[in-house]
């Protein structure tokens, strides 16, 4: 394997990665995986590891950026973590139970169609009509959503930060910020989790890959999650539908090569 391809493909990987998680709570392994797969040969498990592991960085400095310009809800967030883990692991054994389906490219379709809706028809919630809803019914709604989300990412196997994000904004009415400021702050722990499980069952990562996707994707994140945090409500719709629209179609692409 080339030095210099896997540079190539790290940096390009961990871009894609990078500015799906930081500007819309997009799991890394969405981008990452297919590009080691599809470009380096890799084994798909360990690409998911290597993608999840890289996911974590890249979601805490995301998380910490749109803390610190308080577009995130800490509470509420850890409701939805406890419950989205807690189901996936539900959603994982009944999958387990009923025949394979195809729907392995769920997350793939789910990212581009809702680049289309942030573009079509953008989220303009503000943080005051947020503050309407009560404190009870903020966490009532938490849990609900956390159940559905957990389930659906466990039974299908993909799609955690894309689900959040459309369920925050379309179903809890989160303003687009804090919606995104929440989903990283919940992956970061679900990614760490995830990693964790992978490199404990499959063994060590090829160390040169991990580190490249690892540093890239927290580069970009990082400069994704200042940005965002800084633009208009329009200007970030746009920016976040735009980039979930070619992160989408690269995917698929990268899926027909391999």
């Amino acid at each position: 394997m080339s030095i210099l391809l896997t540079v190539i493909v790290t940096f390009f990987a961990g871009m894609g990665a990078g500015l799906g998680t930081g500007f819309a709570g997009m799991s890394a392994a969405a981008v990452i995986s297919p590009m080691l797969i599809t470009f380096l040969g890799m084994d798909p498990y360990m690409a998911v590891g290597i993608a999840l592991s890289s996911d974590v960085l890249a979601s805490a400095v995301s998380a910490y950026t749109y803390g610190k310009n308080k577009n995130l809800d800490i509470k509420n967030g850890l409701i939805m973590m406890v419950t989205v883990l807690l189901f996936t692991i539900v959603g994982s054994y009944v999958s387990s139970l009923v025949p394979s389906t195809t729907m392995g490219n769920f997350s793939v379709f789910m990212t581009f169609l809702l680049g289309i809706k942030f573009i079509v028809r953008p989220v303009m919630t503000t943080k005051e009509a947020m503050a309407q809803v009560s404190a009870k019914k903020r966490a009532i709604q938490s849990v609900i959503c956390g159940v559905m989300i957990g389930f659906i990412c466990g039974f299908i196997g993909a799609g955690g930060g894309m689900m959040m994000l459309l369920i925050m904004t379309s179903v809890l009415g989160y303003e687009l910020k804090t919606a995104v400021g929440t989903s990283v702050f919940i992956m970061t722990f679900t990614a760490l989790t995830g990693a964790v499980s992978h490199f404990a069952i499959g063994g060590t990562p090829d160390w040169t890959v991990w580190i490249l996707c690892v540093v890239f994707t927290f580069l970009w994140a990082r400069i994704a999650a200042v940005f965002a945090n800084k633009a208009t409500p329009k200007t970030l719709n746009r920016a976040t539908g735009v980039i979930l629209v070619v992160l989408g179609v690269a995917v698929m692409a990268f899926s027909v090569l391999g």
